[in-house]
């Protein structure tokens, strides 16, 4: 399960994400971007935030350390931003942290490269959790000690807001064509090869064990938090066999970074 903090100071919200998550100080001394189950978008995205994340670290991909964070509203009776306070009213209880990580920035393809082995991991895990919000435009990646760190997994595995026709997404596409990582060349017949195996029910069990009961709680259709587990379980394993096939990138292939990964340096970007 996750580490259970509370959070013991909201400091700033951080107005990047639609979902207006906050920066805040915890129990245990450390620093958490925190995701609000109050957010318009609903618990649902802190079960996606959880299952992908937690599948992702378990398959060698970087991701932020996450937490429960219990938050009393009452510390944003200080916040002057009356959204804000709204947001910390309605999301007594149970909460989801990722650790911050301090002096990390925002991913450009035109200052970073990737190789094409770590670009078609990430592609290949974006396409098996169908995750439409990993664009040039929007990354959500990060650069932190010279490394590629995944974030922000809110807007995949969409399928669990209609979960009567979910079945169908086990063999639906996944559209890169305009993923972030795409002009690296990514490789994801290797990342298939490699990760695909890995994507067993028990390793996605365990992710899925990690979701709090009560963000899955009264979920229609279903009895108990373990039968919604389940159902993520079954789901993704299914489409973990084939999704390799059915990942749309740039006809006629990206082409590929010039120079080595890591920073871009000014001689090689002549």
């Amino acid at each position: 399960m996750l580490t259970d903090v509370t959070a013991t100071r909201y400091v700033t919200p951080m107005r990047e994400g639609g979902s207006l998550p906050g920066l805040v100080e915890a129990s245990d001394l450390t620093s958490y971007v925190m995701k609000f189950t109050g957010a318009g978008q609903g618990r649902k995205t802190l079960v996606a935030e959880v299952i992908c994340g937690q599948l992702a670290r378990r398959l060698g991909l970087r991701v932020p350390e996450l937490v429960t964070l219990g938050l009393d509203p009452v510390i944003g009776l200080g916040e002057p931003d009356p959204q804000v306070q709204e947001l910390l009213k309605a999301s007594g209880g149970t909460n989801l942290g990722m650790r911050f990580l301090p002096r990390a920035l925002g991913f450009d393809p035109l200052a970073y490269t990737v190789d094409a082995e770590e670009a078609g991991r990430v592609v290949w895990f974006d396409a098996l959790v169908n995750n439409v919000d990993r664009s040039w435009r929007n990354p959500n990646l990060l650069v932190h000690g010279g490394d590629l760190w995944l974030i922000d997994h809110g807007a995949t595995m969409i399928w669990h807001h209609n979960w009567r026709t979910a079945a169908a997404w086990t063999d639906r596409p996944y559209d890169a064509t305009d993923h972030a990582l795409a002009p690296f060349a990514p490789d994801v017949a290797a990342a298939a090869a490699a990760l695909a195996p890995l994507v067993t029910g028990d390793l996605l069990a365990e992710a899925a064990a990690d979701v709090p009961d009560v963000w899955l709680a009264d979920e229609p259709g279903f009895e108990s938090p373990d039968a919604v587990r389940r159902a993520y379980v079954e789901l993704l394993a299914e489409r973990a066999a084939t999704i390799h096939d059915r990942v749309e990138l740039p006809a006629g292939g990206p082409a590929g970074p010039a120079g080595t990964t890591g920073w871009v340096t000014r001689g090689e970007a002549r």
